[in-house]
């Protein structure tokens, strides 16, 4: 079967079900705000395909709803939908042979960035205001700089992953798009948890940390110092501090694709060998691979996950980074799937750094290349979401 793409985001809507859990609260900070839903959150009396019609042939309709989707609706937010998923999240690049892939509304010769591209779709057309997903290794986050807009991958675990399909548990965020600012900030002060705020009177950013290697290494580099340069110039990076994240040193693909693909195994490995599920080439080569890792293969990655974080979280202590969400624009939809691959591995470079540390991670859509979205990402520490983006404000204003 082969890749097709297709111009409607949603996979099921509210009036193809009838419940009173669909139903928004009247009144609340999101009030007047369009939910879309990507499709590994659980909601009450509609099915979860998590991407995949064999997930969705073997599971039972859910008979409650994600926390987080109970909180958005509480405080007014409308659900208009739930979306298109990669199969079972093990995807960065937005494509699914069996629902279709989303065209990317920005640049539609290139792909939407998974894997929660159909909420991100769904907010670039204008169908929705906010775009509830899940980022473990780049969900939000690409999908985000793809098709330029805004994106958070929050503190690991400050936002509870319940009533969700799960992929790789220690690195699964509750994450969200959209196309503004202020409306990202709106869901943030409502799913985050008092603590976050507390970083912020206890705290702040006293260093700027620009990863001055990794923005010379990819292909928007110049459209991102000409951004730079301009915050220099109006005196916003006053504390700018030139800081290098060695990732061959690191072995931060390899290490967070070690961890994650043993976490996969624990989780869907006993159902994949009883249902024999069809996916498409490449995710079923990525499940595949996950069985082949061994007990001690994740050793090594833990040890190496728990050198980094240490040395990672000692360096932002009072410090922000600035770093390239992704190695350029989205690839061609025509690209091979050898070229995919090896982008893959450039792209969780970039990506493992906040993931393997935990840490809240903000997309801006800053620039274009060749009339396609790219931009930057602020990393902070742990707890310091808003903080992140009352940073991004003064950034931008």
């Amino acid at each position: 079967m082969k890749h097709f793409i297709i111009q409607n985001p949603f996979l099921s809507q509210p009036e193809s079900v009838s419940s009173d859990s669909l139903k928004s609260a009247s009144l609340g900070q999101l009030t007047g705000l369009r939910l879309a839903v990507k499709d590994l959150f659980h909601m009450q009396g509609l099915p979860t395909t998590a991407g995949n019609p064999t997930w969705l042939a073997t599971h039972p309709t859910p008979n409650s709803t994600a926390p987080s989707v109970v909180t958005l609706m509480a405080n007014g937010a409308e659900f208009v939908g739930k979306t298109i998923t990669d199969e079972l999240a093990y995807s960065l690049n937005g494509q699914n042979i069996h629902y279709g892939t989303p065209e990317n509304p920005v640049t539609p010769n290139r792909l939407p960035g998974g894997s929660t591209s159909g909420s991100a779709v769904a907010v670039s057309l204008g169908l929705a205001d906010i775009g509830l997903g899940t980022d473990t290794g780049g969900s939000i986050r690409v999908p985000a700089s793809y098709q330029g807009l805004f994106g958070l991958r929050p503190t690991h675990g400050a936002i509870s992953a319940e009533h969700l399909v799960a992929l790789a548990p220690s690195f699964d965020t509750v994450g969200w798009v959209t196309k503004h600012l202020d409306v990202l900030e709106k869901t943030a002060q409502v799913l985050l948890p008092l603590s976050t705020s507390d970083w912020s009177k206890n705290n702040t950013f006293k260093r700027v940390l620009v990863v001055d290697n990794l923005f010379r290494q990819v292909a928007h580099q110049q459209a991102l110092q000409d951004v730079l340069a301009a915050w220099r110039h109006d005196g916003k990076l006053s504390s700018e501090e030139r800081f290098v994240i060695d990732t061959d040193k690191w072995q931060t693909s390899a290490t967070f694709r070690t961890l994650q693909g043993r976490e996969i195994q624990r989780e869907h490995g006993q159902w994949i060998a009883e249902v024999d599920p069809d996916f498409a080439t490449d995710i079923a080569q990525r499940f595949d691979w996950c069985q082949t890792l061994s007990e001690a293969d994740e050793s090594a990655a833990l040890r190496q996950r728990a050198l980094f974080t240490e040395w990672l979280t000692d360096a932002l202590d009072g410090a922000v980074l600035l770093l390239p969400t992704t190695p350029g624009l989205a690839p061609l939809f025509s690209a091979s799937e050898e070229d995919l691959a090896e982008y893959r591995h450039q792209l969780m470079d970039l990506t493992a750094i906040a993931g393997l540390a935990g840490l809240p991670q903000l997309h801006l859509p800053v620039c274009e290349l060749e009339g396609a979205p790219c931009g930057l990402s602020l990393v902070g520490p742990k707890g310091s979401d808003l903080a992140l983006i009352e940073y991004a404000k003064s950034l931008l204003e």
